[in-house]
């Protein structure tokens, strides 16, 4: 049967209003009176119906005469026996169980259980938090979060915008990174910097100053932008500046290329040690006033309430202090390490 355009268009704006009146309907209902319901429908009998959600006698009396108006139904009626069910009553029965079950996850969240979580975690990290790092994390997930995967993604000058749309949950940073508004950091470690050459390199026996940072050539790491870092910024305010003949994506690429030149590069104490006897390396202590390397972790305003996100963050900083604290007393020993 063909419709006129007119026809659909009438048919059309009915479609439209009963929507809107059913919302509207729904929008003045309200929602306190579930709990008297169900314990109405469940007793049937006012008193205890009253004692089951706190309110008075008189109170769930004024309760029922409201439902019966809303429902259009006496929803109650009384007999011989007692107060009985009508048929509309006994059909809302089950929904109106439903209905509160399906609430009470919305202001009584189920507990929070890392065992049963089944769930992605994305994290944007350089190599430095993956070999540190993912070794001692995933073995605790494993144990603890046995469904919970874990992925370690590049860095790159999206990383915010990934974050606030949620591709990333979190991201690994120093915590003298600039955040913009509405982003949220935690400490998580603290690392130091280190001043890495070769083995045999014919300045490693000289206490470094600021002015040998411009006599050699240095290697530096590129997460987001061309390789600059604070340390260039320091060298500028005393005058100094050095000259970057290679910028790698990663650290352990760093050390490498300084083990086969003469060039130098300054980065995570903790990260060098783990290949220097591999690499053929000494580290030596930065002339800087400051060498401290606080790490963090960040996350957007949205997901840092996310309970699996807070647990996560805390097993890291967990698994952190042990790889980390553990290097104290060998960073008092620069020398040692050649």
């Amino acid at each position: 049967m063909r419709i006129s355009i007119s026809r659909r268009l009438v048919y059309r704006k009915c479609i439209v209003m009963i929507a809107t009146m059913h919302e509207t309907h729904l929008s003045g209902v309200d929602l306190n009176l579930l709990p008297p319901l169900d314990a109405l429908l469940r007793r049937r009998n006012v008193t205890r119906a009253a004692e089951d959600v706190g309110l008075s006698q008189p109170a769930m009396s004024r309760a029922l005469a409201r439902l019966r108006d809303l429902l259009r139904d006496p929803l109650l009626v009384r007999t011989r026996e007692g107060f009985a069910l009508t048929p509309k009553a006994q059909t809302l029965a089950p929904q109106v169980v439903a209905a509160l079950d399906g609430l009470k996850p919305v202001f009584a969240p189920t507990p929070f259980d890392p065992a049963k979580e089944r769930r992605v975690l994305r994290v944007a990290a350089a190599d430095v938090q993956s070999i540190l790092l993912g070794p001692p994390i995933m073995s605790r997930l494993s144990r603890e979060a046995p469904l919970v995967d874990l992925r370690f993604e590049p860095y790159g000058g999206d990383v915010l915008r990934r974050m606030e749309s949620g591709a990333l949950d979190l991201a690994f940073a120093l915590a003298t990174t600039p955040l913009p508004p509405g982003v949220v950091s935690e400490t998580v470690a603290c690392d130091e910097l280190a001043l890495i050459l070769r083995r045999g390199h014919r300045a490693a026996k000289r206490r470094w100053k600021l002015e040998d940072y411009s006599r050699f050539d240095h290697v530096g790491v590129a997460l987001l932008g061309d390789g600059a870092s604070e340390i260039d910024a320091m060298l500028a305010a005393s005058g100094v500046s050095r000259r970057m003949a290679f910028i790698a994506p990663h650290f352990t690429t760093a050390l490498a290329c300084v083990a086969a030149t003469d060039m130098v590069t300054t980065l995570s104490a903790t990260f060098a040690r783990r290949f220097a006897d591999h690499f053929g390396l000494i580290l030596l202590k930065p002339p800087f006033q400051n060498t401290s390397l606080p790490m963090t972790l960040v996350s957007s305003q949205v997901r840092a309430m996310d309970p699996l996100v807070k647990w996560f963050c805390a097993l890291v900083r967990d698994e952190a202090k042990k790889v980390y604290e553990g290097e104290i007393t060998t960073r008092k020993r620069w020398r040692t390490l050649r």
